[in-house]
């Protein structure tokens, strides 16, 4: 099999400057999203790559972990760190000795939440933290309008196997990537009991995508307890596979819901979930506003992740049904952007906006855009411009710090 051609991506940069800074990094995010692949493309052959996935040398280091270490040469990329985080406390003592020397230990994981706590408590202060997510718009770098943009991103995904294989049956890769997730990283590392229960849940999750959690609710339709839910949310944000955003609400007092919206991190496993296998199916289903949003905010998150910038992002909506699809926060106050999958603009859409800046003063909103699939940049108002997908990611690129 011809191998696949290497995606550059954008993270590239940031993770060389944080090699510079750091005594060791660690690049997170979901499986097969090219964690080693990039860091073996990008730092080959200085670094030694060393796989902890393996169980037969796991039990070799854990023998002895200072003769292990000691064997090895100075600079190394330790995959998967989430099967064998005792080896932190052993890194920290060679950092500790050589405080100095930068970029010596690079660690992947895909696990967040007990992963992240191990790292930042053992290498508190010398290990720079970035994210990778599935391939961005801007690296896919396809020669297409926004709308196939977003089509071939719901019907073939964004990881990079799926984009660089274009012979690949998607449908057989995601039943693999979802099975391979269940059986693997739910069971053996969360001991999740009743698998099948976890893949309904996730298909029902698929069906409310880009809407308000509700964990009651949710709970009731599986026939399981609300403890039971926030556990596998939890499960499914560790491992990158979903983004939850969270509302806006300080300052602004009990005018506002204060549940978070559930958002996946790869539209092609979200239309996987959902059935959706042809452009008809996507366009016509009735969903499709809300999966054009999702795409939206999972692209939102690429472009600050890709900056090592942690996203001030956030939804706000009254308890009266008023909402803004997404405000971003800066320093100078907040952009807030709607979604709308469309390509006939109506006065009407920027009704939510208006809203805000007229009686809920307190935002401080800026200038403000209503991202859909139009291709020129239409001023509104005096203050919210409506923009295709392509200008307001190069809005971000350009005024992201």
């Amino acid at each position: 099999m011809a191998q696949a051609k290497y995606i550059k991506r954008t993270i590239e940069k940031k993770i060389k400057a944080y090699l510079k800074q750091f005594p060791a990094v660690i690049l997170t995010g979901p499986r097969q999203s090219g964690k080693s692949t990039t860091l073996k493309k990008i730092l080959a052959p200085k670094y030694k790559y060393i796989t902890l996935e393996n169980p037969s040398l796991r039990e070799n280091i854990a023998a002895d972990p200072k003769l292990f270490l000691g064997e090895q040469p100075d600079y190394i990329i330790f995959d998967e760190i989430q099967y064998f985080p005792e080896i932190l406390v052993y890194l920290k003592m060679i950092i500790d000795k050589e405080r100095n020397k930068r970029g010596r230990f690079v660690l992947t994981g895909s696990q967040q939440f007990a992963l992240m706590k191990d790292v930042t408590e053992t290498l508190a202060g010398r290990v720079g933290i970035l994210h990778l997510l599935p391939l961005s718009f801007g690296e896919i770098n396809e020669k297409n309008t926004p709308l196939n943009k977003f089509v071939n991103a719901c019907l073939r995904g964004s990881f990079p196997e799926m984009v660089t294989h274009k012979k690949y049956d998607v449908r057989a890769w995601y039943d693999a990537y979802v099975q391979t997730y269940l059986e693997r990283d739910i069971k053996s590392i969360y001991n999740v009991g009743n698998l099948r229960d976890f893949h309904r849940f996730m298909k029902l999750l698929a069906a409310r995508c880009s809407q308000l959690l509700n964990m009651r609710d949710i709970a009731q339709d599986l026939g399981v307890a609300v403890n039971t839910v926030k556990k596998w949310l939890s499960l499914l944000e560790t491992s990158y596979n979903l983004y939850l955003l969270p509302p806006y609400y300080r300052n602004i007092g009990k005018r506002i819901v204060k549940s978070p919206k559930i958002y996946f991190s790869d539209v092609g496993l979200l239309c996987h979930l959902l059935g959706i296998r042809r452009r008809e199916d996507l366009i016509n289903n009735p969903l499709v506003g809300f999966i054009f949003e999702n795409y939206c905010i999972q692209e939102t998150v690429k472009c600050f992740e890709n900056k090592g910038i942690r996203p001030e992002i956030y939804y706000v909506r009254t308890k009266a049904g008023k909402e803004i699809d997404l405000i971003i926060e800066t320093p100078e106050g907040f952009i807030p952007v709607e979604f709308k999958f469309t390509k006939s603009l109506t006065r009407r859409m920027t009704a939510p906006m208006e809203y805000y800046y007229d009686r809920i003063r307190e935002l401080n909103l800026g200038k403000g855009f209503l991202v859909s699939l139009i291709d020129e940049n239409i001023p509104l108002s005096k203050k919210i411009t409506a923009c295709g997908f392509n200008y307001y990611l190069e809005y971000l690129e350009k005024n992201l710090r």
